[in-house]
């Protein structure tokens, strides 16, 4: 699969949110991620659907990859369909029936996520693997942007992909948390083929210079 790279909006500027998400995708992104946070499944607050379907409003056609890291997941699933949610994942200890979360999301016309967390086990995919479309593996503990990658994440990647080349179907393999352009050709190389990161592209003084080191690293190991 072609690389895809989805900065997160938790590190853009929000007061001009809009034009940011413009430029970012200008100078190269593919993908708007949505870090979803209820403070409840995780400590700390951020968006609604309000803020995804304001952005499609604004004019943004980009794919919007949808995070949530809320429990229980099932009843703002809908809103974010309906906000213009692309692809919608969630974490699976955070859902009664994960199995009937992931055919909501997919009823609803949007692909369909499993995320893991560092001490999340992989377990869960193989009873639920035919029915995703993405699996989002955490290298950082979820709740606040700006953090460390975690480098056993790499190995967690490399799990993943070895199920998802079983499985035979097009799942696309996502890491999420500390990625900057010292790091992603690691995550590239353990498998992962669509890269989450926020304050790496957002806080740097030129997006497409960022963007374009980025993808420079992954295509130096595939």
């Amino acid at each position: 699969m072609n690389a895809i790279l989805s900065p997160s909006i938790l590190s853009a500027n929000f007061a001009r949110l809009g034009e940011d998400v413009e430029r970012v995708l200008a100078a190269g992104a593919d993908w708007v991620h949505f870090d979803v946070m209820d403070n409840h499944y995780v400590p700390n607050l951020s968006i609604g659907p309000l803020v995804c379907e304001a952005l499609r409003k604004h004019g943004i056609t980009a794919p919007i990859d949808v995070h949530l890291m809320v429990e229980p997941v099932d009843r703002i699933i809908p809103d974010f369909a309906a906000a213009g949610a692309s692809l919608i994942s969630f974490h699976p200890e955070a859902s009664r029936h994960p199995h009937r979360t992931l055919g909501l999301i997919r009823s609803l016309g949007c692909q369909a996520g499993l995320v893991f967390n560092p001490g999340t086990p992989l377990s869960w995919l193989d009873h639920l693997i035919d029915q995703v479309d993405l699996v989002l593996v955490m290298s950082v503990n979820p709740g606040f942007g700006g953090q460390s990658f975690i480098p056993s994440a790499l190995a967690k990647i490399a799990a993943v992909r070895e199920r998802i080349n079983a499985s035979a179907r097009a799942i696309r393999l996502e890491v999420d948390g500390g990625i900057k352009i010292d790091n992603i050709a690691a995550a590239a190389r353990a498998g992962a083929d669509t890269f989450v990161a926020g304050s790496a592209i957002f806080a740097s003084d030129d997006y497409a210079k960022t963007i374009a080191a980025m993808r420079a690293e992954i295509v130096r190991v595939s």
